[in-house]
């Protein structure tokens, strides 16, 4: 563990060396003051570590020694009774917690003075304090022991068979395998295909009422996953709930890209996307003014393509709601720390002339974000353990991971998330049109959630700035994913409601907390925009889009290997 100590040391000080090699002014070697302070806390650990041998000197399981809390209160690594029962690993985790304190210590003392550059620093911290951790290997982790000697050997056996199967399909196992099929208990509310291109197939769901809103609902889905989070199981699918309070939805199913798609860009996408489907809309509902929701990326994809519209003249909307968007980049979280000018301009050298981005290599970035819970829990579950994760619809789908076109990727990357120029009224052309976010003159219903790792709150807090219209601001509790599928059915969490207010933290301040889904807010704020209720429509589509084919369609089925 001493070595351990060091090599942390030695982590922190390669670091210092790559950070004075690639940030201007940074002297090489640090200042006094935070030399001192390296001192202090290496002095401190020393003296923790040397408590920490003596008193598991004295340990008995009659009397254990005092342990060592983990940095996360909501930490379950270590909570099973085999860790206390034995000197041996009782001091592995204590050990390990306090050189994870330590070393999260020594990056905040680091003296940095780029903040996506500290960010960058506490997130490969991060990726070695998970991947250290004793539970995470056979030989140090007392659970895997107790389980193969209760199974006489079996749960290694199954733990050998859960390997090869990731090992073969490329990537870890968070859900029972074969408990889900899109189609079959996934993405099954009632509708049909009625129009498709290149790139998107566009949804009519069935109506499942007698009477609905005159406005049909456009929905924009991420691209860079599958559009069933929208429409998982019946009774937390999002488009559902919509249709059974009489709003006629449509949605995008964008389709998974193979090599035949790498040569797409971002003006593609909106042209293909948003543009094209509104236009269908329009022309199957005969409202020129659908209202609009996008989702994550999708919601930055709807508000680029509605900015074009609206710097055209037209009027293409009567409202968008964004659910977990960025629109103003500056805030962009863990993945904002990972995008610098080496990394965009080495994914232009590569896939951004033509190319794709693996799936796999996505989803992998993200689990990344999150790699105790999203990585080393299946790890120990799956291959130590021999367990098989639960049924999960969520992290079903988050494994359904769908490839993307490099010149799109590369554009993304380069213009929102490194220069952040979506914010900057006309420094933007996008399908020959300088981009205003502050034309988008529509009502706006804002979506953020507070534990959102992708999407701070606080930066998805800043589109109320640049948006030209009315805007209501909603705050739903946990994170990304879990925050905004968050069913009436079981009615979990809390969210909050506010005015205006100039900074996300004045406007939290004085916001009013009311139990239950967001989803319920949010009807009621889009049916008082969305017209007189009229008879529910008895077929899909009309003459120039007839059906081509039941929801979901083909384009949701493609795989990330294609």
């Amino acid at each position: 563990m001493a070595a351990m100590g060091r090599n942390f040391n030695e982590f922190l000080s390669r670091q210092q060396e790559a950070l004075a090699a690639h940030l201007p002014g940074m002297a090489n070697n640090f200042p006094a003051p935070e030399t001192t302070r390296f001192t202090a806390l290496h002095q401190e650990w020393l003296e923790k570590q040397q408590a920490l041998w003596q008193a598991l000197a004295r340990h008995s399981p009659d009397q254990p020694p005092p342990a060592v809390a983990p940095a996360d209160p909501a930490d379950r690594r270590f909570r099973a009774p085999e860790w206390s029962q034995s000197a041996y690993f009782d001091y592995l985790r204590q050990a390990y917690l306090l050189n994870s304190a330590f070393m999260r210590d020594c990056v905040e003392a680091t003296p940095v003075a780029d903040g996506r550059a500290k960010d960058r620093l506490r997130y490969l911290s991060k990726q070695v304090i998970e991947a250290m951790s004793p539970a995470n290997f056979a030989a140090t982790n007392p659970e895997f022991i107790q389980t193969a000697l209760r199974s006489e050997g079996e749960s290694i056996r199954r733990g050998m068979e859960n390997l090869l199967r990731d090992l073969q399909q490329g990537q870890i196992s968070m859900s029972a395998p074969g408990a889900f099929e899109v189609g079959r208990n996934l993405a099954v509310t009632q509708g049909s295909v009625v129009f498709e291109n290149a790139l998107i197939q566009l949804i009519q769901y069935a109506p499942l009422t007698p009477k609905v809103h005159a406005k049909p609902l456009l929905i924009v889905p991420p691209c860079i996953n599958k559009y069933y989070l929208m429409d998982l199981q019946p009774e937390n699918s999002l488009v559902r709930y919509l249709v059974e309070q009489g709003i006629t939805v449509f949605l995008i199913s964008w389709r998974n890209p193979d090599a035949s798609l790498g040569h797409l860009g971002w003006d593609d996408y909106l042209e293909l996307g948003p543009l094209t489907a509104l236009d269908v809309v329009r022309d199957i509902s005969g409202d020129p003014r659908p209202n609009t929701l996008g989702f994550c990326v999708g919601g930055t994809v709807l508000a680029s393509a509605l900015a074009v519209a609206c710097g055209r003249g037209e009027k293409p909307a009567a409202s968008v709601a964004l659910l977990t968007t960025l629109l103003d980049f500056s805030d962009a979280g863990e993945i904002g720390c990972l995008v610098d000018e080496g990394m965009v301009a080495a994914r232009e050298q590569t896939i951004g002339r033509g190319g794709l981005l693996n799936g796999r290599e996505l989803a992998q970035t993200f689990s990344s974000l999150r790699p105790n819970d999203l990585i080393w829990n299946y790890v120990v579950g799956n291959y130590l353990k021999g367990e098989t994760p639960p049924a999960f619809d969520i992290l079903h789908w988050n494994c359904d991971s769908t490839n993307l076109p490099g010149p799109f990727l590369a554009w993304y990357l380069r213009h929102l998330y490194l220069e952040n120029s979506l914010r900057v009224p006309g420094k933007l052309e996008m399908l020959g049109v300088k981009a205003d976010l502050g034309k988008i003159d529509m009502p706006a219903y804002l979506l953020a959630t507070s534990e959102d790792h992708i999407v701070p709150w606080t930066g998805a807090y800043l589109a109320r700035a640049l948006l030209g219209g009315d805007t209501t601001f909603v705050l739903g509790a946990s994170g990304h994913v879990a925050g905004t599928i968050n069913p009436v059915s079981r009615d979990k969490r809390s969210h909050w409601t506010g005015g205006d207010a100039s900074t996300a933290q004045e406007w939290r301040a004085g916001a009013t907390e009311h139990p239950g889904s967001w989803w319920k807010h949010y009807i009621k704020w889009l049916a008082a925009k969305s017209g007189k209720k009229v008879a529910s429509p008895s077929q899909a589509g009309n003459e120039r889009h007839t059906v081509i084919e039941p929801a979901p369609g083909r384009y949701v089925k493609g795989d990330a290997t294609a």
